[in-house]
């Protein structure tokens, strides 16, 4: 397994916006998109931070297939509702502003909802229902993606890792944030473990004869040619629950797809009828409920700690040291990373140069 490096969170913050207004994206833009991935390695969640900064999103930008400049059309609107379609900007703008409408609008309404089409991949679900925390509200979101998850009883990719993410405040030093996918892992974490040589457990990833794969780099090859599937969260079959997996996930698929009449399923392969790469027009749903149009946000938080401590303080297994609540993981991987820095591995170290040489910006990294 390889060692990871440890960079500065303001270097890498600096190089990262740097590169971005290389590809065009506008100033403004540029702090919203370097913010969403950072955040992703703040929480510890590498799958999803600087490991895709390059292969995601400059290597797409660069191929034409997303557009460094976001042009964010509100299609239908009503004061609780909002469809907006994001014409293949950067999928973490059109997220941002989408979230930040939802929130307004439960300011007026108590409820809101914002549906997206034609977006590309936002990086960490949990970045917007945290949005609508810090506005003292519950956050709702999901995306659909890149079909990776075979229906049970079937062995063809269909879905994608679509998640499920709700944010909640609570009286705590960090909010309730279940933030996962509908499968049981997601493609950053297979690109994770093929960039260090790892395998991939038995049991997430089925071929299209029913047998499990377990290379990495060629699992990641057999999804996107369609012969390779996850596994829906709760595994294969029935028996432990992948059906309901299955069911979240196509639930998903159809709150980003059917609301705004955007792509879904095998439309979202990124691949043209004559093989070549072609714009993914991905779909999400925000919502924002506010506490105070209830019992009121104060008393909210505190109920919801209330919970919450009580799970923490259940009885845990003996062989188990203590029992977590969602976000609570991610807030304690925060604590232990402010002070080291990124971590980035060798594979993205070279990425990074690369990025770094092909638009000649002036930075020297740690690991050189």
């Amino acid at each position: 397994m390889e060692e990871s490096t440890f960079v500065g969170w303001a270097f890498m913050e600096a190089f990262l916006k740097d590169a971005f207004l290389s590809c065009g994206v506008p100033e403004g833009d540029c702090d919203i998109v370097v913010d969403v991935l950072l955040e992703s390695d703040r929480r510890g969640i590498e799958s999803h931070g600087c490991n895709r900064f390059k292969p995601i999103y400059i290597d797409r930008i660069l191929s034409g297939i997303q557009n460094p400049v976001t042009r964010f059309e509100i299609v239908r609107e009503t004061p609780s509702t909002a469809v907006v379609d994001g014409n293949n900007g950067m999928g973490q703008v059109i997220a941002y502003r989408s979230m930040e409408m939802a929130v307004q609008k439960a300011k007026n309404c108590g409820l809101a909802m914002v549906a997206c089409r034609n977006s590309t991949h936002y990086g960490i679900a949990g970045y917007y229902a945290s949005m609508a925390v810090k506005a003292g509200m519950i956050g709702i979101t999901g995306t659909n993606a890149r079909p990776s998850i075979a229906p049970t009883f079937g062995v063809e990719n269909m879905l994608g890792t679509n998640p499920l993410t709700i944010g909640m405040p609570t009286d705590e030093e960090f909010p309730f944030i279940l933030d996962c996918a509908t499968s049981v892992t997601q493609r950053g974490k297979l690109e994770f473990y093929a960039r260090r040589g790892m395998a991939a457990p038995e049991g997430l990833v089925i071929g299209s004869d029913g047998a499990y794969l377990t290379d990495s780099a060629e699992i990641l090859k057999e999804l996107t040619l369609g012969s390779a599937a996850l596994a829906p969260l709760g595994g294969l079959g029935e028996t432990h629950g992948g059906h309901k997996g299955y069911g979240y996930a196509t639930a998903v698929e159809l709150l980003c797809a059917c609301l705004q009449q955007g792509s879904f399923l095998r439309q979202l392969m990124g691949v043209g009828e004559a093989g070549e790469k072609v714009p993914i027009k991905l779909g999400h749903f925000f919502m924002a409920i506010d506490p105070e149009a209830f019992m009121g946000l104060d008393e909210f938080k505190k109920r919801a700690g209330e919970i919450l401590r009580a799970l923490r303080a259940s009885k845990r297994a003996p062989w188990q040291e203590r029992i977590y609540t969602a976000g609570e993981k991610e807030y304690l991987s925060w604590l232990e990373l402010k002070d080291k820095g990124v971590p980035i591995g060798k594979a993205v170290q070279n990425e990074l140069l690369s990025v770094r040489d092909m638009f000649g910006l002036n930075y020297v990294f740690p690991f050189e």
